[in-house]
């Protein structure tokens, strides 16, 4: 997993509650697990006028130009502005994927769906929850004639917008390391290797009929 560093990124207003992840990464785009290509499908039936289906060539369908993520001063948006509860109905770990192969890697809401959230820390994007009053200010400001920029301090914990302004915002401790350095669960795993290493070995002189087999 990529380590999360200080950054600069527009700001994208998906002005919606209750954006369940059906509508992140519809059900017919689960069939892969690489974790990879899921971008050009992320929000799928909002996003373009025709139906999807997996191994189309996304350049070539009609957009929505109503959608946000169409509107050319969201182009290479880094950071989501969502509403209430964003995540919800199925756990399905596509949606995250789908959203950073995009380009996302900070999602702020008033509310996450718990499984959601979860999976967002284990692939690398940073989900901040901040108070209705605050995310209704940055919806204001991201939709303005010109798009807001802020730059992210995970290491501070800190939101700074372009004239200055800076909101600071909650995260767990374990999660913030585990992002800053970019370990997922097999990462901090592979933490203690050595340890590991040395139980199986100790294991295979107390009990080596264990591994009979494995040998053979």
């Amino acid at each position: 997993m990529e380590k999360f560093e200080t950054f600069t990124g527009i700001a994208c207003p998906l002005d919606r509650a209750n954006v369940d992840t059906d509508a992140i990464i519809p059900k017919q785009f689960l069939k892969s697990i690489k974790r990879t290509g899921f971008g050009p499908n992320l929000f799928d039936e909002w996003r373009y006028l025709d139906v999807g289906e997996p191994g189309q060539d996304c350049s070539t369908r009609p957009v929505n130009p109503d959608f946000v993520l169409n509107d050319p001063r969201y182009r290479g948006a880094s950071i989501l502005l969502v509403r209430e509860n964003f995540g919800c109905g199925s756990s399905r770990e596509h949606a995250p994927w789908a959203l950073l192969d995009y380009g996302f890697r900070v999602i702020i809401a008033p509310s996450f769906a718990d499984i959601f959230y979860n999976n967002c820390f284990k692939n690398g994007i940073l989900p901040i929850v901040l108070p209705e009053e605050t995310v209704d200010e940055l919806f204001r400001k991201a939709q303005g004639e010109q798009a807001l920029k802020i730059t992210v301090d995970l290491e501070n914990q800190r939101l700074t917008l372009g004239d200055g302004t800076e909101i600071p915002f909650e995260v767990d401790s374990f999660r913030k390391h585990c992002l800053l350095e970019g370990l997922d669960d097999i990462g901090l795993t592979l933490q203690h290797v050595e340890e590991i290493r040395a139980y199986e070995e100790r294991r295979k002189r107390e009990a080596p009929w264990l591994f009979q087999d494995l040998q053979a």
